[in-house]
């Protein structure tokens, strides 16, 4: 199974030059079965511009997934915690292998959907 999720474009483009290796969230999809992530890489890009596997995903405190995440985190400590402020749970989705799409798809022209504000199932 896989999902659609929607990544800011500066973030997707590090899971895809290799720099970034965890894309974290606040809350994940509970369907146990999903193996691979569709990356739409959202405003101003607003394209499907690859996919990636899942290895595993993270579920900790915020502090412990920051120890564990940080060297492949592509994002600064200080963004991480402001972005899981007040959270007691936290969650990183670690990238296996991903693949970059040759040719971008666009959801409403191709396909007309509406791309998910964080993600749905495809």
């Amino acid at each position: 199974m896989r999902v659609l999720l929607s990544i800011k474009p500066e973030f997707a483009e590090l899971i895809f030059d290799g720099s970034k290796k965890y894309e974290f969230r606040k809350a994940i999809f509970k369907n146990s079965h999903v193996k691979t992530v569709v990356v739409y890489a959202s405003h101003p890009i607003q394209l499907v511009i690859g996919e990636f596997d899942i290895d595993k995903i993270l579920k900790d405190e915020p502090e412990r997934l920051w120890k564990e995440t940080r060297e492949y985190s592509g994002i600064s400590e200080e963004f991480f915690f402001d972005y899981f402020a007040e959270r007691n749970i936290g969650f990183a989705i670690k990238v296996k292998e991903a693949r970059r799409y040759k040719k971008p798809l666009c959801l409403r022209t191709n396909y007309n959907i509406t791309p998910p504000q964080s993600f749905c199932y495809i």
